[in-house]
């Protein structure tokens, strides 16, 4: 598999700022993996949900911390964005792929902390707020790469 060139290296841009905005949520996820399996107490600074969301039922899959599973998720948008950036087209179908099913998660995830939960973890919102950034750049960047294939 080797890299095709993309015509002016136009198109790398939006997948470097998606791999770095995907860092950022990586981040998130690895801090909440790190304290639920220390079991440090999580400080909340600007909602005061974050013990009753990452206490719930809905925290972890089994034993695991749903947030290692973020984390996965991130790290996984994170190469295939840098693989996309570089030239590598098997890396985009799959990106989208990815960020969907992200995305899907993270409504899911919402409706349990607005329904089920009856709380909202400052560092959920932030994890819904990258995961929603990285699905408009990749929707953004397909769009205009389909537009200019056509013209």
């Amino acid at each position: 598999m080797s890299p095709v060139p993309d015509s002016q290296n136009k198109t790398a841009w939006p997948y470097l700022i998606a791999a770095l905005v995907s860092l950022v949520g990586l981040g998130d996820a690895i801090y909440l993996t790190i304290q639920d399996l220390t079991g440090a107490t999580l400080r909340c600074t600007i909602v005061s949900g974050c013990s009753e969301v990452l206490s719930s039922k809905y925290a972890h899959l089994g034993s695991i911390p749903l947030a290692s599973v973020g984390a996965l998720a991130y790290f996984t948008f994170f190469s295939l964005a840098i693989l996309a950036a570089f030239g590598y087209a098997i890396a985009r179908p799959m990106l989208m792929i990815l960020v969907a099913v992200m995305f899907l998660t993270t409504l899911w995830l919402l409706y349990l902390q607005a329904f089920a939960i009856h709380h909202f973890c400052q560092y959920c919102l932030l994890s819904a707020l990258v995961t929603t950034m990285l699905l408009l750049i990749v929707i953004a960047t397909r769009l205009t790469r389909s537009s200019a294939s056509k013209s």
